[in-house]
């Protein structure tokens, strides 16, 4: 099982009202059946006043905290995750998760030891990848529709 995750995090103000954005794609390919399914799960959610970058830890790790929750719902070894690719477009958030930028701020420092616990509940360590913001349209679409919302 293949699991795709796009995430997006921002706030109105910087720091203000912050929201995150998540697109999960499940590709469970079956062995035995020559079939793939796809489940899709979105989430768009207000998270309270953050700065840009903390939003987009934040949408990471909800992210994490999701795939841990599907994952428990998985029966057999034949459902078991292989691979788990996050794609962000915060170059910042990015390379700091992929351990290129060290990280100074103090409460970045926590959301990164934070991502850090869940990848460990998930049973593999997902890839980061960064891309365009244009190529996440989908999950930013979702960050504007939780933070145009009361």
């Amino acid at each position: 099982m293949t699991i795709s995750v796009f995430t997006d995090g921002g706030s109105r103000g910087n720091p203000g009202e912050g929201a995150v954005g998540i697109v999960i794609n499940i590709k469970d390919q079956k062995s035995k059946i020559k079939t793939e399914e796809n489940k899709i799960i979105k989430t768009g959610k207000r998270i309270g006043i953050c700065t840009n970058n903390e939003a987009e830890y934040l949408a990471v790790i909800e992210a994490l905290r999701q795939i841990k929750n599907e994952k428990l719902k998985f029966k057999n070894d034949e459902e078991k995750v292989e691979k788990v690719n996050f794609f962000l477009d915060s170059t910042l958030v990015c390379n700091q998760l992929n351990g290129k930028f060290k990280v100074k701020e103090p409460r970045m420092r926590e959301l990164l030891i934070k991502a850090r616990e869940l990848e460990g509940g998930i049973g593999v360590y997902p890839t980061y990848t960064y891309i365009p913001r244009e190529q996440n349209s989908e999950a930013d679409k979702l960050v504007n529709q939780a933070l145009d919302t009361l």
